[in-house]
């Protein structure tokens, strides 16, 4: 007698073969991620390329980024605090607007935002002109260089910060003042500790995402060496000239794009702890 061909048994071979194309799928794709990136680290063997590293241009791109990066991350934290503490927890018209506003630079060519911050900044801009009647000039210096940082940094500490505060319980917030704190104690005191590990999560991701600037650094501060020339652009110049400095530069963003992942993971594994 000939066995039927069950509905279950029909069932359970779908589940083989959509299995066995998720598995395939997955493999392809981390493949065609992880080859590229083994790549720069297996001709990073070669001594030369080491050497590359300590040139006089890959240092002086990487002195003039971490202090790009880390006057941008100094602004934001101070000035994108207490901003995203109003999204978090503020009423008021527009604050749907300002929410979609923060989120433009995430999907913005960075070659549009470049431009955009030229046509504010620049010499015939918007606030280019009245800032040359004072003497200032901030296109092709290390000051736009910042600028380019920070327009494209912001929307990812502001969101992680806004989420952050929203997290919060506001009844351990009212305890607290009901206990004599005031506003600010409660906000420092609490608030502020409670929702560090979102704000920290996010000022890492600015931070990268600085540091990896490339497009509106280039069109806003131009590419000159010592001046405006950070990581990314020594990487594009040294294509030219020394392909061992820029495999070398690319592999040491490499190493800083792996950790600041784990710090993150870190981190969000830190922000249900507190939540629990």
């Amino acid at each position: 007698m000939k066995r039927r061909w069950a509905p279950r048994d029909r069932l359970g071979s779908w589940n083989v073969v959509a299995s066995a194309l998720a598995v395939g799928a997955l493999a392809l794709l981390a493949g065609f991620i992880a080859v590229p990136l083994l790549s720069l680290i297996v001709w990073t063997v070669d001594k030369q390329a080491w050497q590359a590293m300590v040139s006089p241009v890959a240092t002086h791109a990487l002195l003039l980024s971490a202090k790009t990066t880390a006057v941008s991350m100094v602004t934001l934290i101070v000035v994108g605090t207490p901003a995203a503490y109003i999204l978090a927890r503020g009423g008021f018209r527009g604050k749907r607007m300002l929410n979609t506003l923060m989120d433009i630079p995430v999907v913005l060519p960075p070659s549009a935002a470049g431009i955009a911050l030229l046509l504010v900044f620049g010499r015939m801009g918007i606030l280019g002109e009245q800032l040359q009647l004072l003497g200032i000039s901030l296109t092709f210096t290390t000051a736009a260089v910042v600028l380019a940082e920070l327009f494209v940094a912001t929307p990812f500490y502001v969101r992680q910060a806004v989420t952050g505060f929203s997290k919060v319980d506001r009844e351990i917030e009212e305890a607290a003042m009901v206990d004599g704190g005031s506003r600010a104690d409660t906000f420092f005191r609490i608030t502020l500790p409670l929702a560090s590990p979102a704000l920290v999560a996010g000022a890492i991701t600015a931070w990268a995402r600085a540091l990896g600037e490339f497009g509106a650094t280039i069109i806003f501060a131009g590419n000159f060496p010592g001046i405006t020339q950070t990581v990314p652009l020594a990487i594009y110049s040294a294509l030219e000239s020394n392909f061992d400095a820029a495999v070398a530069l690319s592999v040491l963003v490499l190493g800083f794009a792996f950790t600041i992942i784990l710090a993150v993971r870190y981190l969000t594994r830190k922000i249900t702890e507190y939540q629990d």
